[in-house]
């Protein structure tokens, strides 16, 4: 590795379906690098299928920091990911080796590479009361009243998004200050790590039809059965963990409100509308080192960003 003042790290981004992790997994075979999970759902124990967790085989290649670690009833914030990334980061390089960052959460990358707000810390009396005046009057009554207070905020939140209303509403309460107010106030740490950022891209009909397969793989490996089991345990469809992609839905058909079908054509169509917004936010990033991956995947390009890694990070003859 050559000497610099700051350490290297790599950024592998990209939209769902994209071959982010058989790229990473390629990486790992041939540099010294480690995987850190960069996916809001993989977090959490027990949320496999649905949140398209590596097979065993994959992880026994190339394993993954950050991934399965985490109770689906306990909640975990950017700010909790940023935290638990750093401590990742500063072990791999304690261990002379480089950490790869893969996934698709934007507010991970975000909070990561530009750092968080000093916001208040959760306050479990405030969200306590929070979550029971929902209960009574409504989500929407609560985005209502957040309009009044953080018009801002309020703007960018749909009435349903019970936990982003939540913390806004849980800052503001506690220091009198709205949240937008807070995330202008952000502050962004500089210099930080010697990042090579490479970022995956498809056509957007291919990646459709890819995301269109996957929800059907995932039908077929048990993904009713992951999530009914989820359910017997006790893990109620209020929890963050399971409102993600693939369990919000598959809950809503188990829960009597639409039959599978309309389940599985919802899940499809949101996946389809999650990637957009993905890309939406890639592009508007800078220093990325784009690859298009088509019908071959990644491997066509895989030479590329072999010699990519290998310039920024190491000399000629090292690590050949």
């Amino acid at each position: 590795m050559p000497a610099s003042p700051q350490p290297p790290v790599v950024f592998l981004m990209g939209p769902s379906c994209s071959c982010k992790t058989a790229l990473a997994v390629e990486l790992v075979q041939r540099w010294p690098l480690e995987i850190i999970n960069v996916d809001s759902a993989l977090v959490y124990r027990g949320l496999e299928i649905g949140a398209a967790k590596p097979e065993p085989d994959v992880l026994a290649k190339a394993p993954h920091r950050l991934l399965g670690f985490r109770d689906p009833a306990e909640p975990y914030s950017a700010a909790d990911f940023r935290t638990d990334a750093l401590r990742e980061i500063a072990a791999i390089h304690a261990a002379g080796r480089v950490p790869l960052l893969v996934g698709g959460t934007m507010l991970y990358f975000r909070a990561l590479r530009d750092g968080l707000a000093d916001m208040p810390p959760a306050d479990e009396t405030v969200r306590a009361r929070l979550t029971e005046e929902a209960g009574r009057l409504g989500w929407p009554a609560l985005h209502a009243r957040l309009a009044e207070v953080d018009p801002d905020t309020a703007a960018r939140l749909k009435p349903n998004d019970r936990q982003r209303l939540q913390r806004a509403l849980e800052v503001y309460e506690l220091t009198g200050v709205p949240f937008s107010q807070w995330q202008r106030q952000q502050t962004h740490q500089q210099p930080w790590y010697n990042v090579l950022t490479i970022g995956l891209w498809m056509e957007r009909s291919l990646l459709y039809e890819r995301i269109n397969r996957r929800v059907d793989a995932m039908l077929e490996q048990g993904l009713v059965e992951e999530v009914a089991g989820l359910l017997a345990q006790g893990y109620d469809e209020s929890l963050p963990s399971m409102q993600g992609l693939g369990y919000k839905e598959i809950i809503a058909y188990l829960k009597g409100r639409w039959t599978l079908e309309e389940a599985v054509t919802e899940l499809k169509k949101r996946t389809r509308r999650f990637a957009k917004r993905q890309y939406t936010w890639f592009q508007r990033q800078h220093d990325v080192h784009w690859f298009q991956v088509g019908e071959k995947g990644w491997v066509e390009n895989f030479p590329e960003i072999h010699r990519l890694v290998a310039g920024k990070f190491y000399t000629s003859d090292e690590y050949t």
